[in-house]
């Protein structure tokens, strides 16, 4: 599925003026498959550009296609199926349920396709260095642990495009790079893409495609 972008401009980022690079009111594509950072300062709107991908928000001049599908014209149902099989998502604010365990915030997303064993999912817990607080409720957790399960938590599906909105704003540079290892091969299993934001390190990833705002 690829991504099309025809002249976006988010309406409340509409009165600024925009870099020369910046993606804002552009026509270009995204496809298939490919790596990309997204890389801009505070407040160009990286959430915003995540959260219109994943049909949070409407509110933007322009069209954004997936293929020849047009977001704004997508049922409540189609965008549940979408987020479902084709687009996966790490917020920057995470969205765990911070009363649950590590192993139930992963367990419930798993439910939804039961694409792993519990096994399964521990041993990339493991990966992550984190395999000690599978029974830890997540308001517990350090941010950094905390991304690291959320993380996780968007590999547990059927995608085509994963969206990670800054991460690994809480790791350093060795858990980052443990962490993209785990991403970019969960989605060359997959075959899909993801688009990395970024306050301005490429994390040492070799990316198809850099973008900016």
């Amino acid at each position: 599925m690829d991504i099309i972008f025809k002249n976006i401009v988010p309406i409340p980022l509409a009165s600024i003026k925009h870099h020369t690079e910046s993606i804002w009111g552009k026509e270009f594509i995204l496809k298939k498959g490919s790596k990309v950072l997204l890389n801009a300062s505070s407040g160009k709107g990286k959430s915003t550009f995540s959260s219109i991908l994943f049909g949070i928000r409407n509110d933007y001049n322009g069209e954004l296609l997936f293929d020849e599908l047009n977001c704004k014209e997508l049922t409540n149902n189609e965008w549940s199926d979408l987020r479902r099989n084709k687009l996966s998502i790490v917020f920057q604010d995470l969205q765990l349920f911070p009363s649950l365990t590590v192993e139930e915030n992963l367990l419930i997303k798993n439910d939804l396709n039961k694409l792993f064993s519990a096994e399964e999912i521990k041993e990339m817990i493991f990966r992550l260095g984190i395999g000690d607080k599978w029974n830890q409720k997540c308001s517990l957790l350090s941010m950094g642990q905390q991304q690291r399960v959320a993380i996780v938590r968007s590999l547990l599906q059927p995608f085509e495009w994963l969206f990670l909105d800054e991460p690994f704003s809480h790791l350093d540079k060795e858990n980052t790079s443990i962490c993209l290892k785990l991403i970019n091969e969960r989605c060359n299993q997959l075959n899909a893409g993801f688009i990395l934001t970024s306050l301005g390190s490429n994390h040492e990833f070799e990316y198809d495609q850099e973008i900016k705002l």
